[in-house]
């Protein structure tokens, strides 16, 4: 019996453990070893994470769209454990998971171990705070569903003190000008007015500012894009700082390298990546500066062929000497290239190299527009979309991450269930 375990069930890692599971679990596949496939993750349940600026807000409620692994796990052909990676023994090939503890600290599911003849790390990435003094005790991050609840709690609790007017005013200051702190700023816009119709909650009572160390927003993207989304920003109220870096965070607000304060009650920090910390010393495994596990273009770590890495934490350099940007469609493909490669390695054959293709980058900006390019054969180069086109576009790569993980026949069954689930429930989630 071969056995497969994966760690990590963000987009990558869930898509992998899935089609990995319907290929050893077909009976036509007798060539192939018997094969145990484990997913294992710290929470149970799934949200795809460019959608994490929704669920914060309250646009999308968690406990409706989230994907049980439990459940999924039972379906697809592979087994689910909770819990979170310790510690690596790669000498006996195996991994420690630290013990599952309840929400007063006690202990659930003790210590256990995980025996692999093949390991995946996909464990993303986390918020990079580049050492800003402060940011770690003062901010919000929206790395995981648990934090993204946790500022729609804050948000909900500070439009209260508006209504009962115990405060006249909520500032909100965003640190990262990339897609994050865009659609986060975009969507508290479109919240405060969605608020505004179940309360008394004037437009002008929330300020929010964007904090962008680089000459114009969506730096990834071509200026021209990050202007446009700026003026569309301006518009909506948001205000916009570019070429401004940040030098401290406090209980009041930030400080800018210039000396600038800028007051918040509610501090988000989006402003770059990196792979977990806890990786730069996993039993030796090689890694970069951000953390994130090197790898050859087969996606197996350069210490150890047995481990594979894929998404946010594996530093990637493809086939055509590329470096792989960590991007929610770069750890599909992986997981499209990690898929074939794991059963390749179980069935004896030659391994596939990894060529990372860009499709391009898109941006919400309120709910029908968006900004961004489209890249590959279909437009022969790259093509800019704005508008209502982009927004379209933008709502469909969440249909085809649903169609990755459950096929497209249950994917647009999905689709249409959450549709009417919005006809009939308020537009905000407010408890």
């Amino acid at each position: 019996m071969k056995k497969i375990v994966i760690v990590g069930g963000g987009a990558g890692g869930l898509q992998l453990a899935t089609r990995l599971g319907h290929y050893f679990s077909r009976k036509r596949q007798r060539k192939s070893p018997a094969t145990h496939i484990t997913l294992v993750d710290r929470n149970r349940t799934h949200i795809w994470k460019p959608l994490l600026h929704q669920v914060a807000t309250g646009a999308l409620d968690s406990s409706l769209d989230a994907l049980n692994y439990q459940v999924h796990a039972r379906g697809n052909g592979f087994d689910f454990q909770l819990g979170s990676l310790q510690k690596l023994d790669r000498r006996r090939r195996a991994i420690g998971l630290a013990p599952v503890l309840d929400s007063e600290g006690r202990q659930l599911v003790p210590a256990r171990e995980l025996e692999y003849d093949y390991l995946v790390l996909a464990l993303g990435s986390q918020s990079n705070d580049f050492h800003t003094p402060g940011v770690r005790d003062h901010c919000v991050f929206l790395d995981s569903s648990e934090q993204a609840r946790r500022f729609h709690r804050l948000l909900l609790d500070r439009f209260l003190q508006l209504e009962t007017h115990v405060a006249d005013k909520l500032q909100i200051a965003i640190v990262g000008g990339g897609a994050t702190g865009v659609e986060l700023a975009a969507e508290l816009m479109d919240t405060t007015r969605q608020m505004g119709h179940y309360g008394h909650i004037a437009r002008r009572a929330l300020q929010v500012t964007l904090i962008e160390a680089s000459p114009h927003l969506l730096p990834a993207l071509p200026p021209r894009l990050g202007n446009n989304a700026e003026r569309e920003l301006s518009r909506l109220g948001v205000r916009v700082m570019t070429g401004c870096a940040v030098a401290e965070a406090n209980r009041e607000g930030f400080v800018t390298a210039s000396g600038e304060e800028i007051p918040a009650s509610i501090r988000v920090w989006a402003a770059g990546v990196k792979a977990a910390d806890f990786l730069a010393q996993l039993d030796g495994l090689a890694t970069n500066r951000l953390n994130q596990i090197e790898v050859t273009a087969e996606l197996q770590s350069v210490s150890d062929p047995h481990i594979f890495a894929l998404g946010d934490c594996a530093g990637c350099t493809d086939s055509a000497g590329q470096k792989v940007p960590p991007r929610a469609q770069a750890a599909q493909q992986m997981a499209g290239v990690a898929e074939y490669n794991l059963i390749a390695a179980i069935e004896g054959r030659p391994l596939k190299r990894f060529h990372y293709r860009d499709r391009g980058s898109l941006v919400s900006l309120s709910k029908h527009t968006a900004v961004g390019n489209l890249m590959g054969a279909l437009v022969k180069g790259s093509l800019t979309i704005e508008g209502r086109i982009a927004g379209f576009a933008y709502r469909s790569l969440y249909r085809m991450h649903l169609a990755a993980v459950h096929g497209w026949a249950k994917a647009m069954l999905i689709y249409l269930v959450g549709r009417a689930n919005r006809f009939v429930k308020p537009p905000l989630k407010m408890h």
